[in-house]
C-alpha cells in the first residue's frame, strides 16, 4: 500500500483535531467538565488517547479552544447575518448579544470556560482564540476606534466580565441590565442587535453546535486508512 500524500495526512490531521474539539463541546455540555475525561473525548471523537495530547497540552486547553470556536463562530454569525450591514454601531450591538446570549443558551459551556481562565494555565492562546480576537478587533474599529491595541482589550474584558456577572451561581445579574450597560458605554441603540431570548427571536433558538466544527472531508478521495 502506497504512502499518503502530505496534503491527505494535513486533512487527516484536522479532520482529528476537529472532532476533538467538537467532542469535548459535546461531552462537557452532557456531563460538566469534571465528570469528562480525555479517554472520554478521545472516544467520542474516534481517535486514539495520544492524538488529544499531540493536539492539545490538556483537557482545560482543549476545552478552552473549543469554547473559543462556539464564540468565534456565533459573533460571526451574528455580524454576517441578514441584512448584513457596515454600520459599526449595528455590528458592535450584534456582537455584544451574540456573546450574552452565548450564557442563555450554552451556560454550562461558558460557566467551565470561565473558570479555566481562572486556572493555573490562564488565558490559552490558539487559533480559534486568534480568530475570535480579529472579528472583536475589526468590530472596535468598525465602531470608530482610534486606538484598536488599547480598545480591543477593554471590549474584551467587558464582556467576559458581563458573561461572569449573568452566570454566577445563586446571584446572577439579569441579563437586560448587563446589555443596557454595555449599549450604554458604546453608544448605542436598546433597538439595535438582537437581545439574548432563550427561544430566540422566532420562537426557537438552535442550540446545536455541529455547523461549528468541520469533520467533513475536503476531499472525497481521502479516506481514513493505515499508511
Amino acid at each position: 500500500m502506497s504512502p499518503r500524500s502530505p496534503s491527505v495526512n494535513e486533512e487527516l490531521r484536522r479532520r482529528s483535531r476537529e472532532r476533538l474539539l467538537q467532542a469535548a463541546i459535546e461531552l462537557v455540555g452532557e456531563r460538566g467538565y469534571e465528570a469528562t475525561t480525555l479517554g472520554d473525548i478521545a472516544d467520542r471523537a474516534g481517535s486514539a488517547r495520544g492524538l488529544v495530547s499531540y493536539y492539545f497540552p490538556g483537557k482545560r486547553q482543549l476545552l478552552q479552544s473549543a469554547v473559543h470556536r462556539v464564540m468565534h463562530r456565533t459573533l460571526e454569525e451574528a455580524l454576517e447575518r441578514e441584512p448584513r450591514t457596515d454600520d459599526g454601531r449595528e455590528r458592535m450591538a450584534r456582537a455584544v448579544d451574540a456573546i450574552l446570549g452565548l450564557t442563555v443558551h450554552h451556560p454550562v459551556l461558558m460557566r467551565q470556560h470561565m473558570a479555566g481562565m481562572l486556572h493555573a494555565e490562564g488565558f490559552v492562546q490558539c487559533p480559534e482564540q486568534q480568530r475570535l480576537a480579529q472579528l472583536l478587533r475589526d468590530t472596535v474599529t468598525r465602531h470608530g476606534s482610534r486606538n484598536t491595541d488599547a480598545d480591543y482589550p477593554m471590549l474584551r474584558a467587558l464582556l467576559m466580565g458581563a458573561v461572569y456577572a449573568a452566570l454566577i451561581p445563586g446571584a446572577p445579574m439579569p441579563l437586560p441590565v448587563l446589555r443596557a450597560e454595555l449599549f450604554e458605554r458604546y453608544g448605542l441603540d436598546r433597538e439595535m442587535g438582537t437581545p439574548p431570548d432563550p427561544e430566540g427571536p422566532n420562537g426557537r433558538h438552535d442550540t446545536g453546535l455541529s455547523r461549528f466544527f468541520a469533520t467533513e472531508s475536503r476531499h472525497p478521495e481521502t479516506t481514513e486508512r493505515p499508511t
